[in-house]
């Protein structure tokens, strides 16, 4: 079992330098966001994915983790990153995670649920029903409703992500020559086909973004410990 953790983004909109550095509770966020991986009985390795530079020289907080952790470089896009990922991964990984370093509080019985899926041959999501009513702006004007979107069977796509790691190398390498890239993994694997299963998640497996998500991560911190 591989797990893949995308953390070569810059994290712009955060400010303060990069987001998955930045201290939750006084632990690096990419820290928190790794731990339940590499801590996980049926995770032989984990590929952590790094701006090329950060990946030439790790942050030492790193080496904390042992040896079943790889650092690679990230390319441009976020499927450049997933696939430099799944190149450094032991070919001996038949069950492939996918998990944002920008969400430090995946909880185990999700990984669970996500792993199992993945060995039945299917792909699994981590996510969470919207429960928010839905509005679509008017195309070019922004400040004024279209029309409310009817939001059953609506869920918020998160992560950790998983699949057999056959089935997503072939939406990878599909995804080559698309002229569009989706922003998540699962919908590469949907275009082939191959089902993919939701699996309820907690909205505390937030992705921090904003200066606003860092501070409510800051009071999750506090519950969780």
């Amino acid at each position: 079992m591989g797990v893949i953790v995308a953390a070569a983004g810059r994290g712009t909109r955060l400010g303060g330098g990069p987001k998955q550095y930045q201290p939750i509770g006084g632990v690096p966020m990419v820290l928190r966001a790794l731990r339940p991986f590499v801590s996980h009985p049926d995770v032989t390795q984990v590929v952590l994915v790094l701006p090329p530079e950060d990946a030439a020289a790790p942050p030492a907080f790193l080496g904390s983790l042992g040896a079943g952790l790889t650092i690679v470089g990230g390319g441009a896009e976020r499927a450049d990153s997933v696939a430099a990922g799944l190149a450094a991964l032991d070919p001996a990984c038949a069950t492939v995670l996918v998990h944002d370093a920008a969400r430090p509080f995946v909880e185990r019985s999700v990984i669970d649920a996500v792993i199992a899926h993945a060995r039945a041959g299917e792909g699994a999501v981590a996510a969470v029903p919207l429960s928010d009513t839905l509005k679509q702006a008017v195309p070019g004007d922004d400040s004024r409703v279209a029309r409310t979107v009817p939001r059953d069977g609506l869920w918020r796509a998160q992560t950790p992500q998983g699949f057999p790691r056959a089935v997503l190398e072939r939406a990878h390498a599909a995804a080559r020559t698309a002229s569009s890239l989706p922003t998540d993994d699962a919908a590469l694997v949907e275009r082939t086909g191959v089902p993919v299963r939701l699996v309820p998640d907690s909205p505390r497996n937030l992705k921090v973004t904003t200066a606003a998500d860092l501070a409510l991560a800051e009071l999750i911190a506090g519950q969780v410990e």
